[in-house]
């Protein structure tokens, strides 16, 4: 069974925003080896991100405002036959909570998946296992839908194309 997401969506921004609502560009591009040393539980991460990289049939990506090294957000994503999976989405620990430093990260890396299924020519279907607590807020931020069960969800293409 697929890991239960519990990425929470802070806003739907063009890119992401500091506390004073200051927009930054961002940048999605593949980790490398050199950032598994910094994604690490040790450092208030969640998920075992070296595990999540070391598996062949997954890609893991980092979401960093442009020309800046510090790591905002991680995504780890499938290529299906029709669709992409989102397998884990994370904010860094500095974007959790009340005093986070920035919002709309795991937005911004959610609409990032749904990029890569128009660009496979999955007309942006993405499906994710989520926990069900979260069912209806991810219907409600993403345009998610219900597929399967209680917890199995899609975004579909008109929600995609709107994230």
């Amino acid at each position: 069974m697929p890991e239960q997401q519990t990425f929470h969506i802070d806003k739907i921004t063009n890119s992401i925003e500091d506390a004073a609502g200051k927009s930054f560009d961002t940048s999605v591009v593949r980790v490398c080896k050199e950032d598994l040393k910094v994604v690490l539980k040790k450092n208030g991460w969640l998920f075992n991100w070296k595990k999540e990289y070391n598996l062949a049939e997954r890609k893991v990506y980092k979401l960093t405002i442009e020309n800046e090294n510090a790591i905002q957000g991680l995504i780890s994503i499938e290529t299906m036959s029709g669709y992409i999976e989102m397998h884990l989405v994370e904010n860094a620990p500095h974007n959790y909570g009340i005093n986070k430093h920035f919002a709309g990260v795991a937005g911004n890396l959610v609409a990032f998946a749904c990029k890569e299924s128009f660009e496979n020519g999955f007309d942006g279907y993405v499906a994710f296992t989520s926990k069900t607590k979260l069912v209806e807020h991810y219907i409600n931020t993403l345009g998610a839908q219900l597929i399967y069960g209680r917890e199995r969800m899609g975004i579909f293409t008109k929600a995609a194309e709107n994230l």
